[in-house]
Parts: structure tokens; C-alpha cells; sequence
């Protein structure tokens, strides 16, 4: 099956959405200011795309015979929107590489059902990088 060093990544990619689904699920509850109802409204989007992604992730590390974490990554909410977005925008920074190796490294291991899922996962975390990028620009 898998190796130990894949369903560690799976484990750690598992707790990055979990960390980014409360994180920014949070975010939404707590963000004001004049952009408050826009901009919460694309936190609860992504929070609910990311736990999706822990749910996909989740079960192929199941299937791979690992057991999912339930732990996530430190949350990290700011003090207002644009901090929250900076946040956010690393945070999605770090999963867009995580996601590279963990496709790299399952490529390696012949194991094109995992490649294959984060490539797709990878198109969503570019776009949430995106996403928050542009809301940032002045």
C-alpha cells in the first residue's frame, strides 16, 4: 500500500483543512467593518470547501490503511479583515505546497488515485490563494 512518509503528508494535509475550516468559518462570525457581510461570506464558502477537501482526504488515507487525525493545525483568526486575509493567503500558501510534494511523492509511489485527488484539491487551494490575494490589493 502507501508508505508511512504519504500517509503522514495525507495526516497533515487533513489537519491543515481542518485547522482552515474552523479558521475561517470563525472568521466569518467574527469579521465587521463596512466589508463585513462580503468578505464573510467568502470565509464561509472556503470553510466549507475546506472541510470537504478533509472529508476527501480522510477517506483515501482510510482506504491507504491510515487512520485519520482529528487534530488540526493551530488556528489563526487576526484582529480584522485584512489581517484575517493575510492569514489566510499563507495559509493557503502552505497547503498549495504541501499539495505538490504529496502529489509528487504519491506519483512516485504509483499511486494515481491520491495524485489525481490532489490535483484536484490543488486547483481549489490556488483559487482560494487567488481569491484572498486580490481581496488584499488596495
Amino acid at each position: 500500500m502507501a508508505s508511512k512518509e504519504l500517509l503522514e503528508k495525507l495526516n497533515l494535509a487533513i489537519a491543515r483543512e481542518i485547522q482552515v475550516s474552523i479558521q475561517y468559518m470563525w472568521q466569518h462570525v467574527m469579521v465587521k467593518g463596512i466589508n463585513a457581510e462580503s468578505v464573510g461570506n467568502v470565509f464561509k464558502k472556503v470553510a466549507i470547501t475546506e472541510m470537504k477537501h478533509a472529508e476527501e482526504i480522510a477517506e483515501r488515507l482510510y482506504y491507504l490503511g491510515g487512520v485519520p487525525t482529528t487534530k488540526p493545525a493551530p488556528i489563526e483568526i487576526g484582529n480584522n479583515a485584512k489581517e484575517m486575509l493575510r492569514i489566510d493567503k499563507e495559509a493557503e500558501e502552505g497547503a498549495i505546497s504541501l499539495y505538490k510534494e504529496i502529489i509528487t511523492l504519491a506519483e512516485k509511489e504509483g499511486d494515481v488515485v491520491t495524485a489525481s485527488l490532489f490535483t484536484d484539491i490543488l486547483a481549489d487551494e490556488e483559487e482560494h490563494h487567488d481569491l484572498f490575494s486580490k481581496m488584499l490589493e488596495e
